[in-house]
This record gives structure tokens, C-alpha cells and sequence, in this order.
């Protein structure tokens, strides 16, 4: 619901109706919206988090490691893709604690692992030399267009596109 309507778009009423459970129900597991909507979140980072150690513990290049990260987020459902997305625009309306709290949680659990397999791909000489940071949000930033559902509909994105999207990242697109 969050995705299709936004934090701000979206009341613990209209929740608890979808949820055909009270508002006193909802409240009670969780104190208001915010704190809803970032127990969402981390479900999806708890997630990410362990599929990126199950990726990083594959005796695989890092090469192969990162293109099997960009496969397993382009391979999930829309809307799964799309909490993304929801993650780092509707971030901005939450309270600055909260915000705080969840950007370290989003480095340490997706953010920071993926630094993680691109570091040991240059120590390791597979990767080249480069600032690390921008690697990390430039491999985002080519999956971003994907977190749209509107994107691809309900409908899974086709294997060739996955790759394509990896091998673009990994080769660039100079001959």
C-alpha cells in the first residue's frame, strides 16, 4: 500500500481496512506510522541483508558475485522491487531520528555489503581502481528504473534484461 500510495498518502486507517483489523489492533503492535512503515523496510533490508551474505560467501570472482546481486533484485516480484524505491524517497518524511536510524541500517545491511563485494573485487585486481561510493550508487542507479512496478507491470522482468543490466554495469558500453 505504501507503494502505491506513498507514506503521506497512505492513513492507518485505510491500513487497518485493507488489514480488515481495527486501528486499536494496528496500534497496538505498532505506535503510529512511522514506526510501521520502518519495520517494512527492514523486513525487505533482514532480506537483502542475507541474501548479499549468501552471495558473498560463494566461491565465486566478485564479478559473479555482483551480477548475481543485480540478478536477485531484478528477479523479484514489482512491488518487491519497488521497496527500494519507497525506501529512498518516502524516506525524507520520516521524524530525523528516524531517518538517522534507518540510513545506518540501510549502510550496514545493503549499502555497506555491496561496497563490501566491489572493495575485495579491487584488492583483488578484478575491478579496477575507483571511488567506491559513486560504484555502489551508480550500480543502483542503473537498477533504479526497475523499481518502478509501472515498469514491467506484475509481470517478472525477462532474464535478458537482468543481464543485460549486469552486463552493461560490469563491461560498460564501449566496444
Amino acid at each position: 500500500m505504501f507503494i502505491n500510495k506513498g507514506y503521506h498518502g497512505l492513513s492507518m486507517r485505510e491500513i487497518s481496512d485493507a488489514l480488515d483489523v481495527s486501528k486499536a489492533a494496528l496500534y497496538y503492535y505498532f505506535k503510529d506510522k512511522e514506526e510501521l512503515f520502518l519495520a517494512i523496510l527492514k523486513v525487505y533490508l533482514d532480506d537483502m541483508s542475507a541474501a548479499l551474505d549468501r552471495i558473498q560467501s560463494e566461491a565465486a570472482p566478485r564479478r559473479e558475485q555482483i551480477r548475481h546481486f543485480i540478478e536477485y533484485v531484478l528477479a523479484q516480484p514489482s512491488k518487491q522491487r519497488a521497496t527500494i524505491r519507497l525506501a529512498s524517497q518516502e524516506i525524507v518524511h520520516l521524524t530525523p531520528k528516524a531517518r538517522k536510524a534507518f540510513d545506518a541500517l540501510y549502510r550496514e545491511k545493503f549499502v555497506g555489503k555491496v561496497q563490501s563485494i566491489l572493495q575485495q573485487g579491487m584488492d583483488g585486481g578484478e575491478f579496477r581502481e575507483i571511488e567506491i561510493e559513486v560504484a555502489v550508487w551508480a550500480l543502483l542507479g542503473i537498477m533504479f528504473p526497475y523499481f518502478y512496478p509501472t515498469h514491467s507491470g506484475d509481470a517478472p522482468l525477462p532474464n535478458e534484461v537482468i543481464q543485460e543490466v549486469a552486463t552493461i554495469f560490469l563491461n560498460g558500453i564501449c566496444k
